[in-house]
């Protein structure tokens, strides 16, 4: 399936659609294997200690997965998390970005699939895994 959405059109969706949450994310990579997005860390994502938050890193995971399926979709602001597993395998560096790298696994005419590894700057190993359900607004797959 062809991208409908660039990481230009994907981060002006973001500024236009999801104002109070843009700044925190920069979108990297947009192409036909899946969507980079970075979580730009700041200090109401740390908790203790200073490393990211589980929150947080939930959000950047839930971000790029929808992110993913909007560059497939177009801008289809209504599809929404069903279900959602992450694993959290090893601590953040400490007050350093983290990415996400999504990749959908099924796109199909009512529920998308996809899974997104988490890496810290600094940290070589992923730092967490996410796996991901959304459901899909009726008729927002052409052709399906």
């Amino acid at each position: 399936m062809e991208l409908k959405m660039d990481r230009e059109a994907l981060t002006a969706f973001l500024l236009r659609d999801f104002g109070q949450v843009a700044a925190d994310f920069a979108v990297e990579r947009a192409d036909a294997d899946g969507v980079t997005l970075r979580l730009r860390v700041a200090e109401r994502h740390l908790r203790p200690g200073g490393t990211v938050s589980g929150p947080s890193m939930f959000a950047l995971a839930d971000v790029a997965l929808y992110l993913a399926i909007l560059s497939r979709l177009g801008p289809v602001a209504l599809a929404v998390t069903t279900n959602a597993s992450m694993d959290f395998m090893r601590k953040p560096a400490a007050g350093q970005d983290v990415r996400a790298e999504a990749r959908l696994l099924k796109l199909g005419r009512v529920l998308a699939v996809g899974d997104a590894l988490l890496y810290s700057e600094g940290v070589t190993e992923p730092v967490a895994r996410a796996s991901m359900t959304y459901s899909i607004p009726p008729g927002a797959v052409e052709g399906r």
